[in-house]
């Protein structure tokens, strides 16, 4: 059982506490568009908690998600189409990915659109993928198309966990949160090192 003064398990309570606010939905639309442009923090965290909360809402938090990012990857796609030599190259510089900017480039030659469906999909750092996307002049209806498929799968199965499980979602993470804790911490660092191998 987790500890009463764990601060991960306070910060835990409080993010849940925050999702019941009526702040919370445009909270999640913002935070969506903004990870996907420029922002580091994913919408996820605080569409699971929300869900949690709310679990037979949770596919219509899913739904704020999705739009979200689409708009968040469109801006980011104007960014690299408009402003890829200011603003473009500095939001990429200042999460080190300058160096990831030629290799994706190689890949949008390779795999055209499926790289967008990749990015969007997975943890790989999806605002590199919608800036560059604008700069290499790739099509926009199949980049807004192909983030709307990737973007909303991905959001739809986190909610459609929720929805089903509900409300048992909470009680075990109640009950293994530090567990949990080091299992997420684990698959981060691998997914670190399975992302440099990709690049």
């Amino acid at each position: 059982m987790v500890g009463r003064n764990n601060p991960l398990k306070s910060l835990y309570d409080w993010v849940i506490a925050w999702a019941k606010t009526p702040h919370a939905k445009v909270a999640l639309f913002f935070i969506a568009v903004a990870e996907s442009s420029f922002f580091p923090v994913p919408p996820d965290a605080l569409l699971i908690a929300m869900g949690i909360a709310r679990p037979k809402r949770s596919l219509f938090y899913a739904a704020i998600c999705s739009v979200g990012s689409v708009i968040g990857g469109i801006l980011g796609y104007f960014i690299g189409w408009e402003f890829m030599a200011t603003i473009g190259q500095k939001i990429i510089a200042f999460y080190g990915l300058t160096d990831k900017y030629q290799q994706v480039q190689h890949l949008y030659q390779t795999y055209d659109v499926l790289a967008i469906g990749l990015a969007g999909f997975t943890p790989l750092p999806y605002k590199l993928f919608t800036i560059t996307a604008g700069a290499f002049k790739i099509s926009f209806l199949s980049f807004v198309l192909t983030s709307l498929v990737a973007r909303s799968t991905r959001f739809f199965l986190v909610g459609s966990s929720l929805y089903f499980l509900g409300q048992g979602v909470q009680t075990f993470i109640d009950r293994y949160f530090n567990w949990l804790v080091t299992c997420f911490t684990l698959l981060f660092v691998c997914g670190y090192f399975c992302l440099k191998w990709l690049f």
